[in-house]
């Protein structure tokens, strides 16, 4: 998720099936209200949301279904890193 210059929200989601996909892919992406629907959907089902203007922008600018290019695979680990801890935090909530 991101803000251009002209205050215009981009925002792109990504899905990856370690057991399924050979690489994380888009699965929605878009500016202005498209982007607050992706942020809508994204925060009532409580998928986790990473701030990132930069990768957002590229992120944009592949197709739907696309595959993440080998070139973008160190900022999306980064993100799934983020994901993931963030997963292993709310189980250990849980368990508590």
């Amino acid at each position: 998720m991101s803000r251009k210059k002209d205050n215009r929200l981009t925002a792109a989601a990504i899905k990856y099936d370690a057991g399924k996909d050979p690489a994380p892919k888009v699965t929605a992406k878009g500016q202005g209200l498209i982007a607050e629907k992706i942020i809508e959907l994204a925060r009532k089902n409580n998928v986790p949301i990473k701030e990132d203007p930069a990768l957002a922008e590229v992120l944009c600018r592949l197709d739907i279904d696309q595959f993440i290019p080998p070139e973008l695979y160190k900022a999306i680990a980064e993100i799934l890193v983020f994901v993931y801890s963030l997963n292993e935090e709310w189980r250990g909530r849980r368990q508590r």
